[in-house]
């Protein structure tokens, strides 16, 4: 039996076809069927024609809703559809994609995140004006539930189009770019393997390992949206267990091998920091909602690291999730204290 998690990169078979194709867009899709019109649309109203690109849905055995209607009626023909035999898990779903991709280029874009206007025309110019890099990616907005901008600051790694110096420093200390916003040449998928490790992280951990193997190209632009906190979903299960902080450790520890070794503590130190404070974020997120899952991800945070800021953070954390406890408590008991001190006696 296919282990649902590689222990490491799938071997991607090269393509055998007689003539490749510019653009594959492979959209894996698993219960979020009530955003795929949006993702498919967002690929259709730039579509560059079926002799350029290939578009294909890979549904991972998905159980809310009829995906391979959905698909055939929004594609027309257009957009071809594959149903997994078994829910396979996303690191297998994203390795069928790889394979069954045709085109020079892989844009893996999930079925729960959207584009905008112009993202191809956008990498299809990286990659004529930068050759030798081995993908490309520009930057991105974060949208909720509804679509709507969920994060909106302007946050920039380079001004303008060009290749990121020291880029593989960079990504290996925190997250810089999310899925939808990368198209991935297949030529580095055969080389490199496909996804491996983890369910969450592994991402972090491939645009890390194609940055200490090939030049990665960046246009500012923001063409694409990843969707976030919408109650679904890999990362909101793995909030809940707390696997997210794990999946996280086991990431930087996969990261080291790929950097200088007079560099390797410095950039583990500055990735735990960051990511400790990326559970805090959550957490502080989650106060009022969740605070079991709250309190989970401070201790995620916790065995990350105790550098001061850290320490900081998680001290004001408690203060708040205290504080507002007491302002909940006197909304509830507006009486007088005495009346709070003989309910709280019974």
């Amino acid at each position: 039996m296919v282990k649902r998690i590689p222990e490491s990169p799938p071997h991607i078979l090269p393509y055998l076809g007689e003539e490749q194709i510019i653009w594959s867009v492979m959209i894996p899709v698993y219960n979020c069927f009530k955003f795929i019109e949006e993702t498919i649309t967002s690929v259709l109203d730039q579509d560059l024609g079926e002799n350029i690109m290939q578009i294909e849905v890979i549904d991972d055995y998905s159980t809310d809703g009829k995906v391979e209607e959905l698909v055939k009626q929004l594609g027309n023909g257009r957009v071809q559809y594959f149903r997994q035999k078994q829910n396979v898990g996303s690191l297998r779903n994203f390795e069928t994609c790889i394979n069954r991709s045709k085109g020079k280029y892989v844009h893996i874009l999930h079925g729960d995140d959207k584009l905008e206007p112009g993202f191809y025309n956008e990498i299809d110019f990286l990659f004529k004006n930068y050759p030798n890099a081995g993908a490309a990616f520009t930057n991105f907005h974060l949208i909720n539930g509804n679509s709507k901008i969920a994060e909106s600051k302007d946050e920039f790694i380079l001004d303008a189009p060009g290749i990121i110096p020291n880029f593989l420093e960079k990504i290996a200390s925190k997250q810089l770019l999310q899925p939808p916003a990368i198209v991935v040449k297949r030529s580095t998928y055969e080389n490199l393997g496909g996804f491996f490790a983890v369910h969450f992280g592994e991402d972090w951990e491939m645009w890390t390992r194609i940055s200490a193997h090939y030049p990665v190209a960046y246009s500012p632009k923001k063409l694409a949206n990843y969707r976030v906190g919408h109650g679904d979903g890999i990362s909101y299960n793995s909030f809940q267990s707390g696997q997210n902080f794990k999946d996280l450790l086991t990431v930087i520890n996969i990261i080291q091998n790929y950097l200088p070794d007079n560099k390797r503590q410095h950039i583990k130190d500055a990735a735990l920091k960051y990511n400790a404070n990326y559970c805090i974020k959550i957490a502080n997120s989650l106060i009022l909602k969740n605070t079991k899952v709250a309190k989970t991800q401070i201790k995620g945070a916790w065995s990350m690291s105790k550098d001061f800021y850290t320490m900081y953070r998680i001290v004001r954390f408690y203060v708040m999730y205290f504080s507002r406890f007491k302002q909940i408590e006197s909304f509830i008991f507006p009486e007088s204290k005495s009346f709070k001190k003989f309910f709280f006696k019974r």
